[in-house]
């Protein structure tokens, strides 16, 4: 799992990482909101701290930019402010939840968890325009009817559905399909590529899956 922190105190964001880092997430640390736009809609994550004062860029414009590229990534505010109108503020700006300075550590992990948790269910079923992908019994469905995959096949097409709508690097997708860390030679990933979108590809909606030049794949709608 993999987390950003967007957070301008250098403490508090050191302490937080080191925390989640324990934990066993991957974190990234951003220290001002034009960092953490530039990282928020850049890369993926599955979710996302982010202080409501930030120099630069608010946390709460942040948050607006995200949701108009991923409607699904858990942001949770840290902030200071306690009143009700800066709450609503801060959840209508799209945060799924928030938590007040100071804090101990246990609460924001038990917050993070739920989050994920969530998330996670969320994700049993995905779908894009006649596809659908089932983790629970490893299905894939094009117009009815059940493609066969392969593991690797499914994984990688369920990251990609997982981050629709959103460019995944070839080290990202590498990463968490191959579970591993390589930056010399993809192949693989090109070959797997080539395998999903024969079995994908109908006259009616064509590849599904495109090439971003330079930086990796997408699923998303054809403009």
């Amino acid at each position: 799992m993999k987390i950003l922190i967007v957070e301008d105190e250098i403490g508090i964001a050191n302490f937080l990482r080191d925390g989640l880092e324990d934990e066993n997430y991957s974190v990234d640390v951003a220290l001002d909101g034009k960092r953490g736009v530039e990282l928020a809609t850049t890369r993926i994550y599955d979710l996302m701290l982010i202080d409501w004062m930030l120099p630069g860029i608010s946390g709460i414009d942040i948050t607006k930019q995200i949701r108009k590229l991923n409607k699904k990534v858990p942001v949770i505010f840290l902030t200071a402010r306690d009143a009700l109108h800066d709450t609503v503020m801060g959840l209508e700006a799209g945060a799924n939840d928030y938590i007040k300075k100071p804090f101990q550590f246990e609460e924001l992990l038990a917050r993070i968890k739920v989050q994920l948790r969530e998330d996670h269910e969320e994700l049993t079923t995905l779908s894009f325009d006649d596809l659908t992908l089932e983790t629970t019994t490893h299905q894939v469905f094009r117009g009815g009817t059940e493609i066969n995959l392969t593991k690797k096949e499914f994984s990688l097409l369920y990251f990609l559905l997982k981050n629709k709508g959103k460019v995944c690097t070839r080290n990202e997708i590498i990463k968490e399909v191959w579970e591993i860390n390589f930056e010399t030679d993809s192949s693989s990933l090109d070959v797997y590529i080539n395998f999903l979108r024969k079995k994908l590809e109908t006259k009616k909606s064509g590849n599904m899956i495109q090439t971003i030049r330079g930086i990796g794949y997408i699923i998303r709608e054809r403009e």
